[in-house]
């Protein structure tokens, strides 16, 4: 019960409450989703495992403006204040700011670091 509560709170957080349905066992009921959706799934997902290492590989590519700006200013600042190591990869530099770290790579090569 508790987990179903937990799901349902991470859901809405997520945007993803009326699309993505969780039955009394915990199983995901609609599978039908688009990319963006299917990334916030797996947001969701993450937020329940808990590990100490999150990777995202162009997370926002397939997210609205809003919800691209909503990753990248708060699940990823929340992330970081529950002490996870964070590692995103994105083309999208308007971003850049966000991180501690900054690693650039051109042909598979570090071409810069800050």
């Amino acid at each position: 019960e508790r987990n179903k509560e937990l799901w349902k709170k991470i859901l809405v957080r997520m945007k993803s409450d009326k699309k993505i349905n969780i039955d009394d066992d915990g199983c995901i009921s609609n599978i039908s989703l688009s990319t963006g959706q299917k990334k916030r799934l797996a947001y969701s997902i993450l937020s329940l495992e808990d590990k100490p290492i999150v990777l995202f590989d162009e997370w926002a590519a397939e997210q609205d403006p809003e919800f691209r700006e909503f990753f990248y200013s708060e699940l990823l600042f929340d992330l970081k204040k529950q002490g996870k190591c964070v590692i995103v990869i994105t083309h999208d530099d308007r971003y850049f700011g966000c991180a501690d770290n900054v690693i650039k790579l051109d042909e598979g090569k570090i071409v810069a670091y800050q």
